[in-house]
């Protein structure tokens, strides 16, 4: 005797998105996609798997995405060593190299779609989640900056979204952070003993994101920390002041955050991150900055960027809450049919209505006309055509009008020739 097969569930973290949830993430894409085109960004598509040493060397190795959240494996075929992508900017920098994207001229590139971080799974954070990734390759001004922040918040205001502010710092260049992280390791080591275990760790390795705590017991420490807007030299301030020139021009407010620091190593110079109070404890709906040293990093010739990435997930909850979404209906015409023959002639009729650009449900298999009439109105339709016994031998069809914007004339049911099928839906449907 067999044993049952046991169910298989998810994985923990990793959500399976259904019809109803779908039609909402594909009206979010294709709203970003009309955005991000207004702006001249097009789409690029990087592997979702890359060697682990892309990750290691571009996040860096003292990240808590690195040391604790990447999803890796050693390939036994041959002995490589690969990650899912936790982030997508290595793997487009990596991408951007290997094919030469800036030899000519800079790039606007965007990716929508997975990644991967082996985190506790919690409101708007997942194991599995998507992002909306945008990076400007090739770009140094603050001009470029700012665009990015304008552009977002045109986005936030074409979803109707009101709770979301911006943060805004600047990381300066290699030379004046190290002036400055000597300056926070003494102060750290001064206070060492208010440092929890993760800060102690963290100090020598990473110490700027020891100032990212969320631990109240530091934060008095935090606060009194120095300033690394005080170690910017004149090119960095310039740079800085550039960008807070044009958001000014623009109409946009923020807030001057020195301690927002962001958790990849890559950065530098302009950081920024767009945060709301309505999401709970992940009030960060869209983070990023420049990262001008990063293509060099990774093996390519110097080159600015600048670039940020946005959580689907957080950014559909936060839709959600400004204006419900409709559920897109599954079709427009739904076809019903009383025979064998009926059926036949409504699938080759309902191919006539999709050459005319309508989407189309013909009945599967056979049911009463009740059952038929209850499934077409599930479905969303404007109209259900009815092909019977007597239609089919009047070469007619019935159309029965489901909802009150496709009666116009108050005739709520209507029987036409076939032969004006598609004129007659296509001017009321």
């Amino acid at each position: 005797m067999s044993q049952s097969f046991k169910k298989v569930h998810a994985i923990t973290g990793m959500k399976d998105v259904l019809p109803d949830s779908s039609a909402h993430w594909e009206q979010l894409e294709e709203i970003v996609r009309q955005w991000l085109a207004a702006y001249g960004y097009r789409n690029m598509r990087a592997p979702v798997l890359e060697h682990t040493r892309l990750f290691t060397r571009g996040i860096g190795e003292v990240t808590d995405i690195v040391e604790k959240e990447m999803y890796s494996f050693t390939d036994a075929l041959n002995d490589e060593h690969l990650t899912l992508r936790p982030e997508f900017t290595a793997g487009i920098v990596r991408a951007s190299i290997e094919h030469n994207l800036l030899y000519d001229r800079p790039q606007r590139v965007y990716s929508l779609g997975p990644v991967f971080r082996h985190e506790k799974p919690q409101r708007g954070r997942y194991r599995q989640f998507h992002q909306i990734d945008v990076e400007a390759l090739g770009f140094a001004g603050p001009d470029v900056d700012a665009e990015l922040i304008v552009m977002l918040s045109r986005l936030w205001k074409t979803l109707g979204l009101q709770h979301v502010r911006l943060e805004l710092n600047s990381l300066g260049q290699p030379h004046e952070r190290a002036a400055h992280r000597e300056a926070l390791v003494r102060h750290l080591e001064a206070h060492i003993d208010v440092l929890d275990e993760e800060a102690r760790r963290r100090m020598h390795t990473n110490p700027l994101r020891v100032l990212d705590t969320k631990n109240p017991a530091m934060q008095d420490m935090a606060n009194a920390a120095p300033s690394l807007f005080d170690f910017l030299g004149e090119e960095s301030r310039a740079h800085f002041d550039g960008v807070c020139a044009r958001l000014a021009d623009a109409g946009i407010s923020y807030t001057l955050n020195p301690r927002l620091v962001r958790g990849l190593d890559y950065y530098n110079g302009t950081v920024f991150e767009w945060i709301t109070d309505q999401l709970g404890a992940q009030g960060t709906v869209c983070g990023g900055g420049r990262y001008d040293g990063l293509i060099e990093l990774l093996g390519g010739k110097s080159a600015p960027a600048v670039g940020f990435a946005i959580g689907m997930e957080r950014l559909l909850d936060l839709w959600s809450q400004s204006q419900a979404p409709q559920a897109a209906p599954e079709c427009q015409v739904y076809m019903i049919h009383q025979s064998d023959a009926a059926q036949r002639a409504a699938a080759t009729l309902a191919e006539s209505l999709r050459d005319a650009g309508l989407r189309v449900i013909v009945h599967a298999g056979s049911s009463g006309f009740k059952s038929q009439f209850k499934r077409a109105d599930a479905s969303g339709a404007q109209a259900a055509v009815i092909i019977g016994e007597d239609e089919l031998r009047e070469n007619t069809v019935s159309i029965k009008w489901l909802r009150a914007e496709a009666i116009a004339d108050g005739q709520q049911q209507e029987t036409v020739p076939m032969t004006r099928l598609v004129e007659v839906l296509k001017q009321k449907v």
